[in-house]
């Protein structure tokens, strides 16, 4: 897994579209590394190395090393685009990171025991698929597993009742609690409050009869 996450690339001085789709059918990507006060570095990188690495989840929110010709510089994947209908990406942004400031990233979202909680007849529906937030580059989690086996029906979880890893903070509730996002729900089956008020008038029919 740690080979997928050290990269190798080139200074590149050619560039413009033409270049660019130069590289591409030469199986390059072209990618730019910037950040930390420095200049911005246009690169290139080996498409089947990215195209593997970028098909691990961890990718997109692990401090990556790129062997910039031959000098490691870490740091993050800041955006990445793909061809609309090809499996060929097209352009990568890296941003560089250092060891004592804080980062911004979107960690992917785990939720577990949807089945316990969907005994309770219930139906569970994510809101979400992953929480932006901050921390220093050691503390970046792979991923936040959410729990969701405590929800009762019509219940919602949040953010805020999330518990995130040690020295990590989630930047939508630091706006305040507006931003409390909803996380996860148990939502009643399709149908049950209709038929439920079908009964119901159905139990007064008999009565006033």
């Amino acid at each position: 897994m740690t080979d997928l996450f050290t990269l190798d690339a080139e200074v590149r001085t050619d560039l413009g579209k033409g270049a660019s789709r130069r590289l591409r059918h030469a199986n390059k990507v072209p990618a730019i590394l910037y950040g930390e006060g420095k200049e911005p570095v246009s690169l290139t990188l080996a498409h089947n190395k990215v195209f593997r690495a970028q098909q691990e989840e961890a990718f997109y929110s692990h401090v990556l090393t790129l062997n910039v010709d031959g000098k490691p510089v870490e740091c993050l994947i800041k955006d990445m685009q793909r061809h609309p209908f090809k499996q060929i990406i097209m352009h990568m942004d890296f941003m560089r990171i250092d060891a004592t400031h804080a980062v911004h990233v979107n960690a992917p979202v785990h939720f577990i025991n949807e089945d316990v909680a969907e005994k309770k007849g219930g139906k569970i529906a994510h809101h979400i698929n992953e929480i932006a937030v901050s921390c220093l580059p050691a503390n970046i989690p792979e991923f936040i597993e959410v729990d969701v086996a405590g929800l009762e029906v019509g219940q919602t979880l949040h953010l805020s009742d999330i518990t995130l890893p040690k020295g990590v903070t989630s930047d939508e509730l630091a706006k305040g609690e507006s931003h409390d996002q909803a996380v996860a729900s148990l939502n009643a089956p399709k149908g049950s409050s209709d038929e439920e008020a079908g009964d119901e008038a159905a139990e007064e029919t008999a009565t006033e009869e």
